[in-house]
């Protein structure tokens, strides 16, 4: 890395605020928020490896959609808990570079994991009897091979394109962790080239796995409205229910943030907004894919007995 970035040793992550007593109340509220992320997603995946009731594709994208989360939650929170009661709010140059990094790469991996998991429900809905064939081990492998291979490449780009840069002025980020929005922001010079190249990551790991997705609904829709008994298309439907809760959940945050032009960015805003998709999303998935699944309860209830 040429230039002025031999001469950043550090970043100031300012955080939410510097009110000790908010401080705290936040250090108490991420601390709950952590835990129960740690304890769902560990428990989701500790099931469908251990029921054999569990070991179908629709539960093997489920159980990687855990680990995801609870990889990405353990990328933020941590650093976000010591931020929250230390008065050093620094981070080494190298330990944002990684966060960064590896932000990314599990949000950009997410996303498509999020895509193969629609095909997996237009299959199971579409080709009930032929599920099993279509949606092979192989097949469900290679899925997620791919989306992890897909995100950490795109991550890679933006990592090394975001961090050539030379920081202008402070090092100070307006937020709890190193995101994109504040890096480029204290960033001078070839923001122009940078800008065409996110919105490309965006269109390439956001709209396209969105597209995909909708056409995969758009299937599934025709093939319930053929469904004659209302008892049969209301079962179809509530197969999709879950997943449809957490692609509005994590696309919508994601797009407020990132799809919107540079001169409109609000970063105490966007504050919010991104703890949402990095710490509450990760929390809320196992909630989403237990409640509201039959399976997953029954497996439940085979432990406490």
């Amino acid at each position: 890395m040429e230039g002025s970035n031999h001469t950043v040793t550090e970043f100031i992550l300012l955080g939410f605020t510097s009110d000790p007593v908010m401080q705290l109340v936040l250090f108490v509220m991420f601390l709950i928020m952590y835990t129960l992320t740690v304890l769902g997603n560990t428990t989701l995946i500790l099931l469908i490896c251990n029921d054999s009731q569990l070991h179908t594709p629709m539960y093997f994208f489920i159980g990687n959609l855990s680990f995801l989360d609870l990889w990405l939650s353990s990328v933020y929170t941590p650093k976000i808990l010591v931020t929250c009661i230390s008065e050093d709010k620094s981070i080494s140059f190298a330990g944002c570079v990684a966060q960064f990094f590896f932000s990314a790469g599990l949000d950009f991996s997410e996303c498509y994991l999020l895509a193969a998991m629609a095909y997996d429900r237009y299959t199971a809905i579409s080709k009930p009897l032929l599920y099993s064939q279509a949606m092979s081990i192989k097949l469900c492998v290679f899925f997620v091979a791919a989306s992890y291979t897909g995100g950490f490449i795109n991550s890679s780009i933006i990592t090394k394109k975001t961090f050539t840069f030379d920081f202008c002025g402070d090092n100070i980020i307006d937020d709890f962790f190193c995101d994109l929005l504040p890096l480029v922001k204290l960033a001078c010079g070839g923001k122009e080239g940078y800008q065409a190249l996110m919105y490309f990551l965006l269109t390439s790991n956001v709209m396209t796995p969105i597209a995909l997705i909708l056409a995969s609904y758009l299937f599934i829709i025709a093939t319930i409205l053929r469904i004659r008994s209302t008892q049969g298309r209301l079962k179809a439907f509530s197969t999709c229910s879950s997943h449809i809760i957490s692609v509005t959940l994590y696309y919508g945050s994601i797009l407020y943030i990132y799809s919107r032009p540079r001169t409109s960015y609000a970063l105490d805003t966007d504050k919010i907004v991104s703890t949402f998709y990095t710490v509450v999303f990760p929390m809320l998935n196992p909630l989403i894919y237990s409640l509201r699944n039959k399976d997953v309860k029954e497996a439940l209830n085979k432990i406490f007995k």
